[in-house]
């Protein structure tokens, strides 16, 4: 399976982070303080619920992210710390509600949150997570910075309903799935990249960069997601390989070795994906098919043509570590072996 992640790339995934967290150390610290504090309630499930996914190992990307925009955009105050901690909150809300729409049984490696507390527990207390970060938000009172991440809470609940209208079905194409992650995935890398130009009143110019490099890199994340759940190393993933398939969930692989399939190869597809009927040695040879058909080379290779939109993207800003770090984001997301 070493056909998604060579050994140079994977080198590359294990250090690509690294100049990041360097320049957002001190930020990040100040932000798990206050994760820690806008997750306490009164009501006992809400925190013991929100603390089980905070703290189950996630590398807080996003709000990276946008932390190291700010910084590339001259901003010297501290609300753009209360930002990128709202934006930890909303990304978490939707990987709450993801769980119970996909009926996910694991996250990084742990039970998920539904299977302890339950579908009617995890969705509310995304919704309480949600409101949290729109408290935040509100104190940091920057109508631009609420405009964007209030879109992009919007957008991402349309990518959503617009997964659940696909669900299982072999008949959708490239396209429409492209919208799909736009929407789902690419949605919140845009926003914590350009909440950090705009909390600075950055040009027009600079913003539309930042829009660019966080929705192609957002892109290229979920691409990648998408063919390590058939190729990727279980350990590292945090959930079992071929999940997506056993999900029904139709993703990229799927649509590419569907599409170029022969009559027999796509009636393999529509019993497993469309049918749900799953036998012993299927998920084997879904995978054989993605490989024949090389659609894992195929979603790889798109991803790396997003990734390169986001590096030039990036063009526009002077040289210096931020830049540097955000170009690197670029290239763990694609080299990344977990």
């Amino acid at each position: 399976m070493g056909v998604v992640v060579p050994l140079g790339e994977a080198r590359a995934a294990s250090e690509g982070l690294q100049p990041l967290l360097d320049i957002v150390q001190e930020d990040m610290e100040a932000i798990n303080r206050i994760i820690l504090d806008k997750a306490i309630s009164d009501v006992d499930t809400i925190p013991e619920l929100a603390h089980h996914l905070i703290d189950s190992g996630g590398k807080r990307l996003r709000p990276m992210l946008a932390l190291a925009a700010a910084k590339l955009c001259g901003y010297d105050g501290s609300n753009h710390v209360r930002v990128a901690a709202a934006i930890e909150f909303m990304h978490t809300a939707t990987l709450l509600h993801d769980d119970v729409v996909d009926e996910s049984n694991a996250r990084r490696g742990k039970k998920t949150a539904r299977l302890i507390w339950g579908n009617q527990a995890s969705v509310l207390v995304g919704d309480f997570l949600l409101g949290q970060a729109f408290r935040m938000l509100v104190d940091v009172g920057s109508l631009p910075v609420l405009r964007i991440l209030s879109n992009a809470a919007a957008v991402i609940a349309e990518g959503e309903v617009m997964q659940l209208a696909a669900a299982k079905n072999t008949a959708t194409t490239e396209d429409e799935y492209l919208a799909i992650i736009n929407a789902k995935t690419a949605a919140l890398f845009l926003a914590a990249a350009e909440v950090g130009g705009a909390i600075v009143n950055r040009p027009a110019a600079e913003l539309a960069a930042l829009r660019s490099y966080g929705k192609n890199l957002g892109l290229a994340f979920q691409l990648v997601d998408d063919a390590l759940d058939y190729a990727g190393d279980s350990s590292r993933l945090g959930k079992s390989t071929g999940d997506d398939f056993r999900e029904g969930k139709i993703t990229l692989p799927i649509i590419l070795s569907y599409r170029r399939g022969n009559e027999e190869e796509r009636a393999f597809w529509q019993r497993t994906i469309a049918e749900g009927e799953i036998a012993d040695g299927d998920l084997e040879r879904a995978i054989a098919l993605m490989r024949k058909h090389k659609a894992l080379e195929a979603t790889l290779e798109r991803a790396r043509s997003y990734g390169a939109i986001a590096r030039d993207a990036m063009a526009i800003f002077p040289a210096g570590p931020e830049k540097h770090a955000m170009q690197a984001v670029i290239e763990f997301c694609i080299a990344r072996a977990h």
